[in-house]
């Protein structure tokens, strides 16, 4: 019988999309245990989501929203950076603007020349996801780098981890 050998993965650049919840927390957790031990660089994305033009019926003062969320992300990507930092993990963040956050992270991962992704769900149940899908579910089904999805714990669970290369 022959003998497959699967080549070693070893990334070296290592996205994670971040909306500073708690499960995009575990991500970044996740993600410094792997930069750490493959000794991989972290790039940290935030995506800022617009707001719909053409609501003319409600005044809505959206220079100051994004002026205010852009220097929040900024705030805290420059404290996660900073504790990476102390790990020995070199990290890069940036922030972007955009109604489109998947073809925000595709972009991402191209530009930066990603060659591995750690993202998590909010395990959001309901119509919703039904009708508009999640983030991270695109992003698995888009991605072409390998990519470690992390589903949100459930009350008093333990966060899931699945695979995908």
């Amino acid at each position: 019988m022959q003998q497959v050998t699967a080549s070693p993965f070893i990334p070296t650049r290592i996205l994670v999309p971040l909306d500073f919840s708690s499960s995009s927390d575990a991500a970044l957790e996740t993600a410094s245990d792997l930069a750490q031990h493959f000794h991989a660089e972290i790039f940290l994305l935030n995506v800022i989501p617009m707001l719909p033009m053409g609501t003319k019926t409600v005044s809505f003062p959206e220079t100051e929203y994004l002026h205010k969320a852009e220097n929040d992300a900024k705030r805290q990507l420059t404290a996660y950076g900073a504790s990476l930092v102390t790990k020995g993990i070199k990290a890069s963040s940036t922030i972007e603007i955009g109604n489109d956050v998947v073809g925000n992270i595709m972009l991402a991962i191209k530009r930066e020349h990603i060659d591995m992704v750690v993202i998590s769900t909010h395990g959001i149940s309901g119509w919703r996801p039904l009708v508009f899908g999640s983030i991270a579910e695109q992003v698995v089904k888009r991605v072409e780098c390998p990519l470690l999805l992390l589903r949100s714990a459930k009350p008093g669970g333990v966060v899931a981890r699945e695979t995908q290369s």
